[in-house]
């Protein structure tokens, strides 16, 4: 699981994000990573892309919900909120825990506002 990164997100604006477990098939080790981006225009978008990559390493996907994730670089601040129609809201806290061990130098935060 360490050749997987906990964080692939756009370096710069407002974007969807989801919230993804992998998990070895029949159980075992399990781990949940972030993946965001501008060029979806829905969340299952973004699983359509990472689901199979996973596969080809050998893990299964579960999408554990989504929302939106406004990152400004020049700042050094990102802000989690929102949800997705289809996955419904991720634990945004979680969310944030997993950023916090890439972007380590950011202020971070979370609400449950939708815009």
């Amino acid at each position: 699981m360490a050749a997987v990164r906990d964080v692939e997100i756009d370096s710069e604006g407002t974007f969807k994000y989801i919230l993804v477990r992998l998990q070895r098939p029949g159980g075992g080790d399990q781990r949940d990573i972030v993946r965001g981006t501008g060029a979806a225009e829905f969340h299952n978008h973004i699983f359509e892309k990472v689901n199979p990559e996973m596969e080809k390493l050998g893990y299964e996907c579960k999408c554990l919900g989504g929302g939106k994730i406004d990152h400004n670089s020049k700042d050094k601040k990102i802000r989690v909120f929102g949800l997705s129609t289809g996955y419904g809201k991720a634990d945004h806290s979680v969310t944030v825990e997993i950023l916090k061990k890439v972007y380590t130098d950011y202020e971070i935060t979370w609400s449950d506002d939708k815009k």
